[in-house]
């Protein structure tokens, strides 16, 4: 986007403080406007965005009746307001696809992506949009920590253990439930992997934690992180599936200690 084509508020880096993650499974009427809104915005039209949603909610248009720009219009909000929460983001997808088909540049599926995180930055909305798919957004220290996982690991040449983070995300961005176990699942199998690449030894994560280059009391910790998995994650009670909440500090946990093995393993070779 352009300085000419930019808003005030962006020129000037003005923006309202994050509010608190309240919303995961919902779709307030501010993003379903506002998704409505930023399409327009996009440059596509009443019709094809009619189009658009309706392919997304296995409906047939109303072409008998709403033909007109305004009726058309109409039509949108009503197919937006009763659609189902997970189907909004469904139709975020769908439009950053459409709006690719025509942005050569790239700069109206920035321009998109970025107002459209705004919007659920602004309103507690506990997702973001990243490279055209919805994830779950959780912690600043989630999302850094996960970031330079996936990076530190495909650097260090452990594509397996960046592949585990990886499914962790999608799992724990799954709709309309999370799978917040196996989220925690693949975290572990990511630092497990990472653990036996830094110690050479093919044994599971617990006994080879007294093994790692980790300080103290940080081994203590880890221990107790891998036995609550092993009780959450791994052997699984009847009607007690991890919170949400949970599987972030998993996730969050394992990442950040997956990275400093890592990045020690890097400085000792160095040396």
């Amino acid at each position: 986007m352009t300085d000419a084509e930019s808003s005030f508020s962006e020129r000037f880096n003005f923006s309202a403080p994050d509010a608190e993650m309240k919303i995961r499974e919902d779709a307030p009427e501010v993003l379903r406007v506002g998704l409505t809104q930023l399409a327009y915005a996009s440059d596509i039209g009443g019709k094809e965005l009619r189009e658009l949603i309706c392919a997304v909610l296995l409906k047939r248009p109303d072409y008998a009746h709403n033909w007109g720009a305004e009726n058309v219009s109409r039509e949108i909000d009503e197919l937006m307001s009763e659609a189902l929460w997970f189907k909004v983001y469904d139709i975020a997808e769908r439009i950053y696809a459409e709006i690719g088909k025509h942005d050569y540049s790239g700069t109206r599926q920035d321009g998109f992506t970025r107002r459209l995180n705004l919007l659920f930055r602004e309103n507690g909305i506990g997702w973001q949009i990243e490279d055209g798919k919805i994830r779950a957004r959780g912690s600043e220290a989630f999302a850094l920590a996960t970031r330079d996982a996936v990076e530190t690991m495909r650097a260090a040449g452990t594509p397996t253990a960046a592949n585990e983070v990886h499914e962790a995300l999608r799992d724990i961005s799954r709709r309309p439930h999370a799978d917040t176990t196996g989220a925690i699942q693949h975290a572990m199998a990511a630092l497990e992997c990472v653990a036996r690449e830094v110690s050479g030894s093919s044994d599971t994560l617990g006994p080879i934690i007294n093994r790692l280059p980790l300080p103290a009391p940080l081994d203590v910790a880890l221990h107790k992180l891998w036995g609550f998995t092993s009780q959450e994650g791994r052997h699984l009670q009847e009607g007690r599936d991890p919170q949400f909440a949970e599987a972030e500090l998993v996730v969050t946990v394992a990442s950040a200690v997956s990275v400093y093995l890592l990045r020690h393993r890097e400085r000792s070779q160095q040396v």
